[in-house]
């Protein structure tokens, strides 16, 4: 039965589950798992920056322009807080938001080692600017001297990683930073031939792999990456890399039919998914699901993934 009909053990289906909280969720479950009209999903999404999580994380920028939480650096909260808030998909243009990214670009340098550049110029490490990349890009900032670095960064074996060049060898979680903040950089200012190619490169990088298994051996390299984290901050999973293919427009082929097969095995009786884990240590406020408990931001990504999967025969 399909993940968007099936009934809730209490008796609420998983769809109207989403439509029923946060106007972050709501309006993506308008746009990704139903037929509603664009003026009606435009109109849920305006409210992102005014109610719910996108609001909260608006409300806590300091006048710094930063993000701060005791005890972190502050690059940490203010780098992950605006990655959620990427996510959330609040408009870019609405005031509210254009406000915060002015204070952003005004006030936040990274540290003096990494030559105290705004924020959307990045600093060293390719997991951090694939982040700083995608922000930039989403809020009218996409940085080309940042892009042409990742760029550059990009190895023999198509992916990325930190560790670089001491590791000759890609990670899987720094390769997904580097492709979603390459793709937000693309939808921003354009796409050549050289970041296409790049991107169709580190695409492939995870598609040999089966999105999971090793190469030399077929054996799964971390079975963490079968554990569906919100939000995930720097980490690889199964469900990130789905999403991200997705978004992509990127036609799946069967390479990709063992991960859909995981997602589907994880949803529960009742038609949602749980929070396998959480990164939320970095972030200024307490993230509003649990460890364990049924997610709405997973049941959200799980079910437009199995319809995309779905609409092309492999889910």
């Amino acid at each position: 039965m399909r993940a968007d009909v099936e009934l809730n053990l209490d008796g609420m289906q998983p769809l109207d589950w989403l439509l029923n909280s946060d106007p972050a969720i709501r309006w993506q479950a308008m746009r990704d798992l139903t037929d509603a009209p664009p003026n009606a999903v435009a109109a849920e999404r305006s409210r992102v920056a005014r109610e719910g999580i996108g609001a909260q994380i608006l409300a806590c920028q300091g006048p710094d322009g930063a993000w701060h939480r005791p005890g972190s650096p502050d690059w940490l909260p203010t780098l992950f807080t605006l990655q959620l808030l990427r996510t959330t998909g609040v408009d870019p243009r609405d005031p509210a938001v254009g406000a915060a990214v002015v204070r952003l670009e005004a006030g936040y340098r990274w540290a003096e080692e990494f030559g105290a550049k705004t924020f959307f110029e990045g600093e060293v490490e390719p997991c951090i600017n694939g982040g700083a990349l995608a922000i930039g890009a989403y809020f009218g900032h996409p940085s080309q001297s940042l892009m042409r670095r990742l760029l550059g960064e990009q190895l023999e074996d198509s992916g990325w990683n930190c560790e670089a060049p001491k590791s000759s060898r890609s990670s899987f979680h720094t390769t997904i930073c580097v492709l979603e903040g390459l793709l937000e950089y693309e939808r921003a200012a354009g796409s050549t031939p050289e970041i296409a190619e790049a991107r169709r490169r580190g695409e492939e990088y995870l598609l040999k792999r089966s999105l999971m298994r090793r190469l030399s051996t077929g054996e799964i390299v971390n079975p963490e990456f079968l554990n569906f984290a919100y939000p995930p901050r720097y980490r690889y999973d199964v469900l990130r890399a789905l999403d991200y293919l997705r978004a992509a427009g990127v036609r799946p082929d069967a390479r990709i039919a063992e991960g859909l097969r995981l997602v589907e095995s994880k949803r529960q009786a009742g038609g949602r998914w749980l929070l396998d884990g959480t990164c939320n240590e970095a972030l200024p406020f307490p993230f509003p699901e649990t460890a364990g408990e049924p997610s709405r931001w997973n049941t959200l990504r799980a079910m437009r993934v199995l319809r995309w999967g779905e609409r092309l025969g492999l889910a």
